[in-house]
């Protein structure tokens, strides 16, 4: 048995009337108890009861509190007793009411492991970024075509640019110093030359893939003619980290929304999904939001996700994935960066990596 890391969350149960044997917490812990013990069949059997228990009159809300985690287990359990197909259906129910949550490895089974990532392939189609393309992001990227003349001019705006990204404080207050002309030709050389893996070499990788990003970006996420695609909260992401392993976009359904208290407030405790090794905040809401609620409109709401494997983050993070959120939603802002702990982390690490003078 794998060893559980335990993800701390609580879960307060305000439950009308007088319940049979098990009160509706005994059940969920019980059900929690058989699948850290591996009792599969048990736990399915305990689930069906709280299922049942939980659909009586006056438990309307902690029904709809106990619906993903409910859904999970029952993806955990079937995985592990071989039915591939039930698994991927319940998780692809879980992952209807929580669209960004991702499994460590280190703490379920390959076969539900296997299952989880089924389902989520199925839910989010891929996404260019632009939102209508059928190609992933990184074969669309792998595909583009540079324009000519894709240069930064070394001007007095050098510094206004996607360069911004990378520019370290101490450099950004040497520019703000400089005077005109040659010294910003100058300062744009050393700048680059700094970070050349072949120092002397005219062929700076660096730089070429720096400048390929913000050329992508600037085609790919343009929501403005004001501003342009490598400097929005995608552009910013794609320059720092560059194409995810996969994207997906889904509409925004009532109770999904980050800024809404009422979405946050209701959470559950159990081996359910790491936070730390996911790229998810420290909390895993469970949402006020029933299954088939009504889906707001899709034209102006909705919650784009980038998911980074390990392999694609910045030497230093430690996690096994990190999935970067953005919300488009009217009043609020389109395809807005959500600053999540572990995101925002991930991308000072990125920095860093960039700033860093080659080894």
């Amino acid at each position: 048995m794998r060893r559980w890391r335990a993800v701390s969350l609580v879960l307060t149960f305000l439950v009308a009337g007088p319940l049979s044997a098990q009160s509706l917490p005994e059940l969920f812990q019980k059900t929690k108890a058989q699948v850290k013990g591996e009792s599969w069949s048990e736990a399915l059997k305990t689930l069906a009861l709280l299922d049942t228990e939980s659909a009586r009159p006056g438990n309307e809300t902690v029904r709809q509190q106990l619906e993903a985690p409910m859904a999970f287990y029952r993806g955990v359990c079937e995985a592990n007793l071989g039915h591939a197909e039930k698994a991927q259906s319940d998780f692809e129910q879980f992952l209807s009411l929580q669209p960004n949550a991702s499994m460590d490895p280190s703490m379920y089974s390959k076969k539900a492991i296997a299952a989880f990532d089924a389902a989520r392939k199925k839910g989010e189609a891929p996404d260019t970024g632009g939102g209508s393309g059928k190609a992933s992001m990184f074969q669309a990227f792998q595909e583009f075509k540079m324009p000519p003349n894709s240069e930064e001019p070394a001007g007095s705006r050098w510094a206004e640019g996607p360069v911004r990204w990378i520019m370290t404080a101490d450099e950004k207050r040497r520019w703000a110093e400089l005077m005109a002309g040659a010294d910003w030709q100058e300062f744009v050389d050393r700048f680059w030359e700094s970070r050349n893996p072949k120092p002397g070499n005219p062929d700076n990788v660096f730089k070429t893939t720096f400048e390929r990003r913000v050329a992508f970006a600037d085609a790919m996420f343009l929501q403005d003619e004001e501003t342009r695609g490598s400097l929005t909260d995608r552009g910013m992401v794609f320059v720092l980290l560059g194409p995810p392993t996969y994207a997906g976009k889904k509409p925004l359904r009532t109770g999904e929304d980050t800024n809404d208290p009422d979405g946050m407030t209701n959470e559950l405790t159990g081996p359910g999904l790491d936070p730390s090794a996911t790229g998810q905040a420290p909390r895993i809401a469970v949402h006020a939001s029933a299954a088939g609620a009504r889906i707001l409109d899709a034209s102006n709401n909705w919650r784009e996700v980038w998911h980074y494997r390990k392999e694609l983050l910045p030497k230093g993070v430690g996690y096994h994935q990190v999935d970067v959120e953005f919300i488009t939603k009217k009043g609020y802002g389109v395809n807005v960066m959500q600053r999540d702990q572990n995101t925002l982390a991930t991308l000072d690490a990125a920095r860093v990596v960039a700033a860093s003078a080659p080894q």
